[in-house]
């Protein structure tokens, strides 16, 4: 997928981002609830889109710095912080502009998922995370793909697309799966250690009209869409 992807369609991917089931009551609540206590902590919103994340992490007393390989995102993450965050244009696979050890966490909030190789991207978030700090991640669950693609080969990393529709403009977005073995391989390889693997559901305050009918029924609790990591950085040897 080319870096700018996502201008054809940024203004209508950022209106469904607001109040959509999966983002709104799901993923975003999730990261933050993983995040923690962020008061006064630098964090570095990787792949910020619009900015909902880091809007929501400034609210709770977080520093925040960002970027997004898209101009047209951040065009929309500027209107929504003003000059409050440090954001800058930038590609998850190339350099970052930051110095080394210049944040206490980074979130990667739907992000990992677009790139074939992880090495590099997680050794880059490594070197601007302080020893110790944490990224914080959440990916495409690796179970769906037995579900959407039974003829194919869970234990290959391997590149799909879907086709989408935002605020009522469709969109085909290009996704990598990975099986969770080569995950976690991929995450200790880079020097991090999983302090939290998360599954969870959606968040208590949640509409029920927006809910699937399964769980709106109470015939389940919750279902898989993406998995979350809560990953610390261990130091870097020289």
């Amino acid at each position: 997928m080319k870096a700018d992807h996502y201008d054809s369609f940024a203004r209508s991917y950022s209106a469904e981002n607001e109040s959509s089931l999966l983002n709104a009551y799901y993923e975003r609540p999730a990261m933050i609830g993983l995040a923690g206590n962020v008061a006064g902590r630098r964090i570095l919103d990787a792949g910020c889109g619009s900015g909902p994340l880091s809007a929501a992490l400034r609210a709770k007393g977080a520093i925040m710095s960002g970027f997004d390989a898209s101009p047209a995102m951040l065009d929309l993450a500027r209107q929504r912080l003003g000059s409050s965050a440090d954001l800058y244009v930038a590609d998850l696979s190339k350099p970052l502009p930051f110095a080394d050890d210049s944040f206490d966490d980074v979130v990667a909030s739907l992000v990992l998922h677009y790139l074939e190789d992880w090495s590099g991207p997680l050794a880059e978030l490594r070197r601007v995370l302080k020893p110790g700090g944490r990224l914080i991640v959440s990916v495409n669950h690796p179970a769906v793909s037995v579900v959407n693609y039974p003829s194919e080969d869970y234990f290959a990393i391997r590149q799909y697309a879907e086709d989408y529709e935002f605020d009522g403009d469709p969109a085909v977005l290009s996704f990598w799966h990975r099986p969770l073995s080569a995950m976690i391989t991929a995450f200790t390889s880079a020097g991090y250690r999983i302090a939290t693997l998360s599954e969870p559901g959606p968040a208590p305050d949640t509409p029920p009209e927006v809910l699937p009918p399964r769980i709106r029924n109470g015939e389940r609790t919750a279902f898989l869409c993406f998995i979350f990591f809560v990953l610390e950085a261990e130091a870097l040897r020289g």
